[in-house]
């Protein structure tokens, strides 16, 4: 889809607006504002002013780019709002925009609020922009000020750690406004456009999703009844295991292993042993996806290795995490041998009787990961122990059918990783189109007056807001 140019442009002045139509008016926020405000900073509001329900508090995770997130609400008192801090009341329509920054929310985001909203108000860092709806329509306001966030956020914040905005800065950002009933037009069409393109990136998501599912279904499938839809079946005699193939065995864990050992305790391993670019140590923040990521701050020299000997890692060696999430494990590679087990992880040592990769993939299905948590122990966090994964019972083909489903299982997950990727590209394709247009309209390098949705659709005529509180 292809736009036109407006006939004539000027110089905005403003290197992320550059150049503007002629016609559009350049000018600050806050000429444009009837009123503007931000919320109640240092103790005006103390956490015994919180109630399950009251007067919105509209916080900086409600204020994303574009729209305006209703999720996690937070309320306080009425009588506490309207005796101390009803000058940072919102009413729909008010402009609300981001003082703050953080590592995903550039500062200077901005979005409008829902008419359901009243009665609010904005807290610390969150500014509140009552417009004069005869100059300004709010839904144009935020698309232009959250496009241009990113690109203002270097010259306008003054933080030292996270980019801030104070009101005054914000309220001399300057704007470029078409007449007013164009800004209405631009809002209409990015409503439809963008609508349409996060319905195809929903699309997407969804695939990515099902992908998964399909790929964790055939691995359970395949680590505990084969891959042969003809091979006769037997009870194995454990209830959440149900059938396995007849020339299945199912033994303890412990059977199948020479060896199960936690890693160092208490005082064999201090915090301050820790050094950057070291030997690895792998606890189960560094167990994801059945692969061992090493953190490079999460290292001990070779003389902490070298008394921790027996807590070294092996090749053919699985490591598992022992607390928080359970299912946590990973095979040891050829690279990673002589790695340290970490003090929240186990590493197993199994016998010939068991490939370590079929193992690895067992103890990862949903099944194994639902079991564990209920035998973990720990009244604060989960904890296994040998004994504990000793238990688990495990179906045991024959070492050779163990190592031919495991390759099967490898190529069903290149497979599939392979279209997880290209549906994650195409996600990505589709969000830089949305910014680029987005930009492009808010801007005026495309020409979009006189744009109609398509016949049949369900666009309004107008920008309409959509997001729920």
């Amino acid at each position: 889809m292809t736009f036109p140019k407006y006939p004539e442009y000027k110089d905005s002045g403003v290197e992320w607006l550059g150049e503007v139509p002629a016609h559009w008016e350049k000018l600050k926020l806050s000429l444009i504002s009837i009123e503007k405000c931000d919320g109640p900073f240092g103790s005006a509001i103390k956490s015994e002013h919180y109630r399950d329900n009251g007067v919105r508090v509209i916080r900086l995770q409600n204020i994303k780019k574009y729209f305006f997130n209703g999720e996690d609400a937070a309320y306080i008192d009425a009588d506490y709002y309207r005796q101390q801090i009803a000058k940072s009341d919102v009413i729909g329509g008010d402009l609300l925009v981001a003082g703050l920054g953080d590592d995903n929310n550039a500062v200077g985001r901005a979005c409008v609020a829902p008419y359901s909203i009243a009665p609010a108000m904005v807290k610390a860092d969150c500014f509140r922009f009552r417009l004069d709806t005869k100059r300004a329509f709010p839904d144009f306001l935020a698309y232009q000020l959250s496009a241009g966030a990113e690109a203002d956020a270097g010259l306008l914040s003054t933080g030292s750690t996270r980019s801030r905005i104070p009101l005054s800065t914000m309220g001399g950002r300057i704007v470029a406004l078409p007449p007013s009933h164009e800004q209405v037009e631009v809002s209409a069409f990015l409503d439809y456009e963008t609508a349409r393109i996060d319905a195809l990136v929903e699309e997407q998501q969804r695939l990515i999703e099902l992908l998964k599912e399909k790929r964790q279904a055939v691995i359970s499938h395949a680590v505990t009844k084969g891959l042969d839809p003809d091979v006769p079946m037997k009870d194995s005699g454990v209830e959440w295991l149900g059938e396995v193939p007849v020339h299945w065995e199912v033994a303890p864990l412990g059977l199948l292993s020479r060896q199960i050992q936690t890693g160092p305790f208490g005082s064999q391993l201090h915090s301050h042993e820790y050094v950057e670019g070291g030997v690895p140590v792998i606890n189960p923040s560094n167990i994801v996806d059945g692969e061992i990521l090493p953190d490079p701050s999460s290292t001990v020299t070779p003389e902490v290795v070298e008394r921790l000997t027996h807590q070294r890692l092996s090749e053919g060696e699985v490591v598992v995490g022992r607390r928080g999430e359970m299912g946590r494990c990973a095979v040891v590679s050829s690279e990673e041998s002589g790695w340290l087990c970490g003090t929240g992880s186990m590493k197993i040592l199994l016998s010939e009787r068991a490939d370590p990769d079929f193992v690895s993939m067992f103890i990862r299905t949903p099944l194994v990961r639902g079991l564990l948590q209920i035998e973990s122990v720990g009244s604060t966090m989960d904890n296994l122990n040998p004994e504990i994964l000793s238990r688990i019972r495990v179906p045991v083909p024959p070492i050779e059918e163990q190592r031919d489903l495991v390759e099967k299982v490898r190529l069903t997950e290149r497979k599939t990783q392979r279209l997880i990727s290209e549906a994650l590209q195409g996600s990505e394709l589709l969000q830089e189109r949305r910014s680029a247009l987005i930009s492009a309209a808010v801007t005026g390098k495309i020409d979009v007056r006189g744009w109609q949705p398509p016949e049949g659709s369900t666009a309004s005529s107008e920008a309409t807001q959509t997001e729920m509180v």
